[in-house]
């Protein structure tokens, strides 16, 4: 993917005034555009998968109160989780161009399998918005988290952690999906800071971003690296990583070396707590699903100045250059900054976190 980057303070400024209705004043022919569409709209809503909590629990509810809070309740949201199935996704976004959506909000399971779909959508007159995962096919804009960047931190992160012993220390990576777009990013954004430092003894792309695919994978790379030798984990994700350390402690590690991870799971969040799991890199869902909402209600209604404030970056897929986008910064989670991010955002409580197993844990770094 090619990113040309935009000023993030300038994105930040322009979409505060898109939702303040400020923009709406600014000059020009389209701020007084005629929309095509009032506020009874319908969203088709396609998320790829159940076993990351993140999309019924976050991304799905954080977009329909969006929707409903931009069009006076009058908009609505069509949902479907495809649950890790291209083909099943490929006949949910049929039936919701035969059920006449206004606009789709498409994360592919399969980015590539998604074109015909995102093609016949666009003959059907339906705008496609790819949300979190860039699809391939005839898309209108994009709206995921820097997924570069999301891999840099994670490397970052695992060169902290191994400190003055990083040199030739021997890393397992694992990596994502093979059919996510995000994944081979993540893997890039690693390996920009990891390649040449560190000794990549095994990688491996995840089928399905699995935990017992990747549970499997390591212990076959316990077999051949040896237990003792794997000084740290690149995990991509955080199901991913929580079944890297089942697996280590399973083939008898004493300590569990530093495993990185993605999402800000709750149960990451514990295992960070506890310092089993090193980091993970939280993504302000919040921000991600609100501005996909936005984005979404502006396109149908053809207000064009919002939308544009919206999309101050521009990316490529396979297919489409120049594509409208917007990237959501990320943060590395830590165990001295979840008051400051998870917490702080209303993701988790304190007590959601500090389960009686955690309340020691918590208590030792400050979480009462």
């Amino acid at each position: 993917m090619r990113r040309t980057a935009i000023a993030l303070a300038a994105s930040v400024s322009a979409v505060s005034l898109a939702a303040c209705g400020v923009i709406d004043g600014v000059g020009g022919s389209s701020s007084s555009a005629t929309p095509k569409k009032g506020n009874d709209i319908t969203v088709g809503l396609l998320l790829p998968e159940k076993e990351n909590p993140r999309y019924d629990k976050f991304d799905y509810p954080i977009i329909e109160k969006q929707v409903a809070s931009l069009t006076d309740n009058k908009g609505k949201v069509l949902y479907a989780n495809a649950d890790a199935d291209a083909a099943t996704q490929n006949k949910q976004l049929d039936q919701m161009i035969a059920d006449k959506v206004d606009v789709l909000l498409v994360d592919a399971v399969d980015a590539k399998a998604i074109a015909p779909g995102v093609q016949k959508a666009k003959d059907a007159g339906i705008p496609v918005i790819a949300y979190d995962r860039l699809a391939q096919g005839p898309i209108d804009a994009y709206i995921s988290f820097d997924n570069e960047l999301v891999g840099q931190v994670q490397g970052r992160a695992l060169m902290d952690a191994l400190g003055a012993k990083a040199a030739g220390s021997k890393i397992v990576m694992m990596n994502g999906s093979p059919t996510d777009p995000n994944a081979a990013q993540f893997k890039e954004g690693a390996l920009s800071e990891l390649q040449g430092k560190v000794n990549i003894v095994k990688s491996y792309d995840t089928k399905d971003w699995k935990p017992e695919n990747a549970k499997a994978n390591m212990a076959e790379a316990i077999r051949a690296v040896g237990l003792s030798n794997i000084a740290a984990v690149y995990s991509a994700n955080d199901g991913m990583a929580g079944a890297v350390i089942d697996a280590l402690k399973e083939a008898g590690v004493s300590k569990v070396p530093p495993v990185t991870g993605q999402d800000a799971a709750l149960d990451a969040v514990q295992r960070i707590v506890s310092g089993e799991q090193y980091m993970s890199v939280y993504k302000s869902y919040p921000d991600e699903a609100n501005n996909a909402a936005e984005m979404a209600v502006a396109k149908v209604q053809g207000r064009s100045i919002e939308f544009d404030a919206l999309t101050r970056d521009h990316v490529d897929s396979p297919t489409e250059k120049n594509i409208p986008s917007m990237l959501v910064p990320v943060v590395a989670l830590t165990r001295d900054n979840i008051k400051d991010t998870v917490i702080q955002d209303g993701i988790y409580t304190v007590k959601d976190i500090c389960t009686a197993k955690y309340k020691a844990d918590c208590s030792a770094i400050g979480l009462r």
